[in-house]
């Protein structure tokens, strides 16, 4: 190939240069990003979170508080050394609603979240599973009503997020279902279906690579910069974060943790780690399988079941994580999952001893992190994606293309 057909293909594939509304728009979402992080904060402080020039951060906060983003919160007055008392700055919890929508393979649940990162509505059908044919009528009632809910906050709704697994239709056969209702989901766009019952921008992704946008956004992520997310749900699931930013990857299936095959087995992480198996050992003895996601998991009847759940879940996640510290380098691994709080520490404690076995030379041991968003992660982070999408800080924002 000639030098100027490189160059040429070059010009078509890469982006250089600086654009300057691009330039704004990250600055604007850089002292978002920092509030939303640290609070209310006075102008001084932002100029220091953000490194920009105290001029610049100044002009930037009158423009968002000018959009309707950031308030002045004077009940909070920091007072200095020299002069008036500064008035931090807040986020404008009304300045902009966001619907997150995750569609699973018990629940459906529909939530309203403000820009504060407050739940205002939320809604939850659950089913033994989900059948497409009653899912999207109720989902379209619960999107309206949703809708209604916010009032004239209507108008500020930025989008709406969905989190929903990649493969809904798959792994038939560990469910009880009428034949061809989960093959059905094959053939089914979801992210088309509900753009389709609203005229609202809609924003798509794995559930789990939503419930890791959550934890980035609004949990331990704030203080991460490299992780591996794992949420332990009817399915074991991940995502993953790099340099701080929520990693798809090119197939929207980053982090999946739970298809990890299983070292001298034909099955994956998941058919061992999951909580349909607890509920399964659960059901063997007469129990209600819900028992296995609340705290009648601990109790003494069915404790010895969950111990030898976790005897095998343990161990089998902690291979997980030292192969994916292998190839990530990861500063730390955050564990969370729709089981009881208690459960789930005992299980992060177990699989953190489990790590112990391992030979460490020549890698970096991730430390152990409970999540802290819980069962609410997949629905939250399916509002968490337009807010991603639209308001968090992205280099992208500033590079034009050469033939712009």
């Amino acid at each position: 190939m000639s030098t100027s057909d490189r160059s040429a293909r070059a010009a078509a594939t890469h982006s250089v240069g600086s654009n300057q509304l691009g330039m704004r728009q990250f600055n604007e979402r850089i002292v978002l990003q920092a509030i939303r992080l640290h609070g209310a904060l006075p102008k001084a402080d932002i100029a220091r979170f953000t490194r920009l020039s105290m001029q610049t951060a100044s002009l930037i906060v009158d423009h968002l508080i000018e959009d309707g983003l950031l308030a002045k919160d004077p009940r909070t007055r920091v007072r200095g050394r020299i002069g008036q008392p500064s008035v931090p700055i807040s986020l404008r919890a009304d300045g902009a609603f966001f619907i997150g929508v995750k569609v699973g393979r018990r629940s459906l649940d529909v939530l309203s979240m403000d820009f504060a990162g407050a739940i205002r509505a939320r809604e939850t059908l659950s089913y033994a599973y989900p059948d497409p044919d009653v899912l999207f009528p109720a989902l379209e009632a619960r999107l309206g009503r949703a809708v209604e809910s916010l009032g004239e906050g209507a108008r500020n709704l930025a989008g709406i997020g969905v989190a929903a697994p990649l493969w809904l239709g798959g792994w038939r056969d560990f469910f009880d279902t009428p034949p061809d209702v989960l093959a059905a989901w094959n053939d089914i766009d979801i992210r088309a279906r509900i753009e389709a019952l609203t005229e609202r921008p809609v924003e798509f992704a794995k559930d789990t690579t939503a419930a890791c946008a959550a934890e980035l956004v609004m949990g331990q992520g704030r203080g991460l910069r490299n992780f591996l997310y794992v949420f332990i749900g009817t399915f074991i699931g991940g995502g993953l974060v790099i340099d701080g930013r929520l990693h798809a990857g090119p197939g929207g299936n980053a982090g999946a943790i739970g298809s990890l095959p299983m070292p001298g087995s034909a099955g994956q992480l998941l058919n061992v780690a999951s909580v349909y198996v607890l509920e399964k050992a659960f059901a063997s003895v007469g129990a209600p399988a819900e028992a296995a996601h609340d705290a009648r998991a601990l109790s003494p009847d069915l404790r010895g079941l969950s111990d030898d759940w976790m005897r095998e879940t343990c161990p089998a996640i902690a291979g997980s994580i030292a192969s994916a510290s292998a190839l990530l380098d990861l500063e730390a691994v955050v564990i969370d999952g729709e089981i009881d709080r208690a459960l789930l520490r005992d299980v992060i404690g177990r699989t953190d001893e489990a790590l112990g076995v391992f030979d460490w030379q020549g890698m970096t041991r991730p430390c152990l992190i409970e999540g802290l968003i819980g069962p609410d992660a997949r629905a939250m982070g399916g509002a968490i994606l337009p807010l991603y999408a639209h308001f968090a800080p992205k280099h992208e924002l500033f590079l034009k293309p050469l033939d712009a």
